[in-house]
């Protein structure tokens, strides 16, 4: 993706751009993927950025709240940024630590509950753990 290209991106997002965003989205936008932030401030480093951990975390929530990534909540203590941000589901291998996506058309509903007075449906995102199988 080209600096012009997130330039762009920003723009129709409201995001105001910064050289630390720009390398973050850079990394994170090159191709659909997953990553933590971890794995983020690591590239960032491969790549010699100078970007700080605060800024990583502080850029990656300000995207997620804007709509550019979106966040994928593993467990309680982990969480993905996917730079898919349409409605998907995803397995986690709780192994491995790796985030895949799952084809819309492997997964089907046939009933949905009720939903609660007063509300509509947003999405549906469903997130299967699966672990390594002991050889």
């Amino acid at each position: 993706m080209t600096r012009a290209d997130l330039l762009s991106l920003f723009d129709q997002f409201g995001i105001l751009p910064t050289p630390q965003r720009l390398d973050i989205a850079a990394i994170l936008l090159q191709r659909p993927q997953h990553m933590s932030a971890e794995h983020l401030i690591d590239k960032l480093k491969d790549s010699g950025s100078k970007v700080s951990k605060a800024t990583v975390y502080n850029s990656l929530n300000l995207f997620s709240k804007h709509g550019l990534v979106r966040e994928v909540m593993v467990d309680p203590v982990r969480k993905f940024y996917d730079s898919t941000t349409r409605p998907h589901h995803h397995f986690y291998n709780v192994d491995s630590g790796e985030l895949s996506d799952i084809p819309d058309e492997q997964v089907c509903f046939r009933d949905l509950p009720d939903l609660p007075k007063g509300t509509e449906r947003e999405s549906i995102e469903v997130l299967i753990k699966v672990r390594d199988r002991s050889h």
